[in-house]
C-alpha cells in the first residue's frame, strides 16, 4: 500500500467516528498523475445521489504527456462502495448531522483507494483541547528521552 496524499485538516476539524475504503471511477490520464502524486484533497467532500456516492471538489491535475482529451481536474467522481455502506452513510449524513470526507488516497493492488470517514465537527475549544493533549505528549516524550 502506497500513500499517495492525506487530508491532514480534516483530522484536526473534525472527530472521525468511522472509515471506510472506497474505490474510484477513473480515466487514465487521472490514474497517471494519482501515480505521479499530483492530488489535493483539501476542501473535498462526499454526497450522495441516487443511491450512489460522489467524491466533490477533489484536485486531480492533468497529466503531462496526456492529448487533448484531457480530464476536468475538478470533476465529480463516482466512489465504489457496497450498498449498505452507501444507505448506512447517507443516512447517517442526512439524519443526525455527520459530515462525510475523503481522509487519504493511496495505491492498493495496483487500484486507487480512497479511505472516507464518518465525521462530526469539532468546536474551538475541542481543538484546542486536542491541541494541548499533544503538546503534553511532545514534552512527556522529550523529558523521557533525555532521562534514558
Amino acid at each position: 500500500m502506497k500513500t499517495i496524499t492525506q487530508n491532514k485538516k480534516a483530522r484536526h476539524d473534525y472527530f472521525i467516528e468511522e472509515t471506510f475504503e472506497a474505490g474510484l471511477q477513473l480515466f487514465g490520464s487521472e490514474i497517471k498523475s494519482i501515480r505521479l502524486g499530483k492530488v489535493n484533497l483539501n476542501d473535498s467532500y462526499v454526497t450522495f445521489k441516487n443511491g450512489e456516492a460522489f467524491v466533490i471538489n477533489m484536485h486531480i491535475s492533468k497529466y503531462d504527456h496526456s492529448n487533448r482529451f484531457n480530464h476536468d481536474e475538478r470533476r465529480t467522481r463516482k466512489l465504489l462502495l457496497h450498498k449498505r455502506e452507501i444507505i448506512k452513510l447517507s443516512s447517517k449524513q442526512q439524519v443526525q448531522g455527520y459530515s462525510v470526507i475523503p481522509l487519504q488516497l493511496y495505491i492498493k493492488s495496483g487500484l486507487a483507494k480512497l479511505e472516507i470517514g464518518l465525521a462530526k465537527g469539532k468546536k474551538a475549544y475541542d481543538k484546542r483541547q486536542d491541541l494541548k493533549e499533544k503538546d503534553d505528549q511532545r514534552r512527556l516524550e522529550k523529558i523521557m528521552k533525555r532521562n534514558r
